[in-house]
């Protein structure tokens, strides 16, 4: 998936500013690019998991659908471990398994983003073309 680097800032500043929260958010896109970060609430608001909150999965697939877009991808972060899905992720992917899943994390200094394709369980990374 392609997606600018303003749109991974923005995904990278929301883990920030949610921290030691996990953040979550929609990302929206058509023939393969990203257009545009839609930042949500996660109703759970905890460090270990993320749920995005019901008004705000409703206000952000009306938004994707008016502009004639796709969910490309669900994001969230990991404040304390890798850029990798968790068992809880890969669960929760059973719900979601066309859109790419984003996670960033804030384990090391620098925060690290990558994207997963996860269906029927399995995992496989996905290239990010940032630019």
């Amino acid at each position: 998936m392609r997606i600018t680097r303003t749109q991974l800032d923005e995904i990278v500043a929301h883990s920030r500013e949610e921290d030691p929260n996990e953040c979550c958010g929609i990302v929206a896109g058509r023939d393969g690019s990203a257009t545009r970060v839609f930042r949500a609430r996660n109703e759970f608001a905890n460090p270990m998991s993320f749920m995005i909150h019901p008004s705000d999965q409703i206000r952000i697939y009306n938004e994707i659908d008016e502009a004639g877009d796709e969910i490309a991808a669900i994001y969230h972060s990991h404040t304390r471990s890798e850029a990798f899905p968790s068992q809880t992720d890969v669960n929760l992917a059973r719900e979601w398994s066309d859109p790419l899943w984003i996670i960033c994390s804030l384990a090391e200094a620098e925060p690290v983003v990558r994207s997963f394709a996860i269906r029927d369980g399995a995992v496989e990374e996905v290239e990010l073309v940032v630019g």
